[in-house]
């Protein structure tokens, strides 16, 4: 029987110290893959990579946003691990909530950087150093909110909709040789997303069909399945995972 597993591929996760990108980066490493955790502190990522088990952790630290960086982080996961096989954009940030028309453009701009060119810079340091020659698969960390609209983050939400739609131009354009999806995670009980569901948990988890929020496993065991073989029919798709809440029109509030 085929066992899903990433024995002998070689992975970078952004955004990996803590939240879902920790959570794919140590369902990878127990796969058996060899992972490159990065984020922007030196110190979070030692913690992250000394819990987890498996295939070998290396760490990088990196501003997911900084085209050099970037860079740096690639060619270093290149040479320690011996080759790229699997990069997972799934660093972001959300300086700002509120009414779209009232952004800053400083905020906007950060918005921008980070949760939609950050992600077209990994790819194409990764299809440079590795992909471009050896294949491989490219995971993008959108969200439910690049489906449908939500109040206070119109402009996150945007980040994260244009995200699907280059993930399925990336996928186009690299195959055959290399696989692009998205995944759209719901409500995640996350640090990041804390301020959506922590007042008033129960209430919004009783607006989603299976009568909880996500936690970040949820979605790492989501990323594991289009980074394996399992998946090797699959491009260009964007995964919801999200316990249901899309059936819903919204959560309260």
């Amino acid at each position: 029987m085929a066992e899903l597993s990433l024995i002998g591929k070689r992975a970078l996760v952004t955004g990996a110290s803590r939240g879902i990108g920790r959570a794919i980066a140590a369902e990878f490493a127990a796969a058996g893959a060899d992972v490159m955790l990065s984020s922007r502190k030196a110190d979070a990522l030692e913690e992250a990579a000394a819990s987890m088990h498996g295939g070998r952790v290396e760490t990088f630290a990196a501003n997911a946003g900084d085209p050099d960086q970037a860079e740096a982080c690639v060619l270093a996961t290149v040479e320690r691990l011996g080759g790229l096989d699997i990069l997972v954009n799934n660093a972001a940030t959300n300086p700002y909530m509120g009414p779209s028309l009232d952004v800053d453009l400083s905020r906007y701009d950060k918005t921008f950087q980070v949760n939609l060119r950050g992600p077209l810079v990994w790819t194409q340091a990764a299809w440079r150093a590795s992909l471009r020659d050896h294949g491989g698969v490219v995971l993008n960390v959108a969200s439910v909110g690049g489906i449908r609209s939500e109040a206070a983050i119109g402009i996150y939400n945007t980040t994260k909709a244009a995200l699907i739609h280059l993930t399925k131009t990336l996928a186009a354009e690299l195959a055959p040789g290399v696989r692009v999806n998205a995944l759209a995670p719901g409500l995640v009980k996350t640090d990041f997303a804390r301020a959506l569901w922590e007042p008033a948990e129960e209430v919004v988890a009783a607006h989603v069909p299976l009568q909880r929020l996500g936690v970040p496993e949820d979605i790492a065991h989501a990323a594991l399945f289009l980074a394996s073989d399992f998946a090797s029919w699959i491009t260009g798709d964007t995964l919801v995972v999200d316990g249901g809440a899309l059936v819903r029109p919204s959560f309260p509030g």
